[in-house]
């Protein structure tokens, strides 16, 4: 198992740095669902591309959209919201769960943005719904990671395929 985390994180340290360029050749974005036990809630934090991210939303929204710039955070935060509501659904112990959207910061070349999910007394499995980005390329990559406590499990999901589910 050890040797199995090993060479996930090389692969996935690898896609990144190859994304980082301006023509990244691959197109990643990751999604991580943590289960906060003392609150009760799950914590999500996705992490896609920025340069891709802005792409996506002014070819959908049909205006301009600059992530980085703070006169526009307000309407950059409806237009990230509305996007990842729509792309991103999860359901815990077989439910579906309504995400509350938390905000965005930009990281270097990369958007990380942030939802919760409250009132999740006890997890027993997650399914996670993912098309970010789907709407822009046909090779899309997601990675997932579902953390209950100690227990992690993850995977990678390429366009189309769209849903993981992780029991506990």
């Amino acid at each position: 198992m050890r040797r199995f985390k090993y060479f996930f994180y090389l692969f996935l340290f690898t896609c990144l740095n190859l994304a980082a360029s301006n023509k990244h050749p691959l197109h990643v974005s990751t999604t991580e669902v943590s289960y906060n036990a003392k609150d009760k809630t799950l914590e999500l934090s996705c992490k896609i591309f920025t340069d891709d991210f802005e792409a996506v939303l002014a070819k959908l929204y049909k205006q301009k959209v600059d992530l980085s710039n703070p006169a526009l955070k307000k309407n950059m935060d409806e237009l990230v919201k509305k996007y990842l509501i729509s792309h991103l659904q999860l359901k815990a112990n077989g439910k579906a769960v309504t995400l509350n959207y938390i905000g965005f910061e930009i990281d270097h070349e990369a958007t990380n943005i942030y939802l919760e999910v409250e009132k999740i007394a006890s997890l027993k499995s997650v399914t996670v719904s993912n098309t970010i980005l789907y709407d822009q390329f046909d090779d899309q990559m997601s990675i997932l990671h579902v953390v209950k406590g100690s227990i992690r499990k993850s995977t990678k999901i390429l366009y189309p395929d769209q849903t993981f589910t992780a029991n506990f």
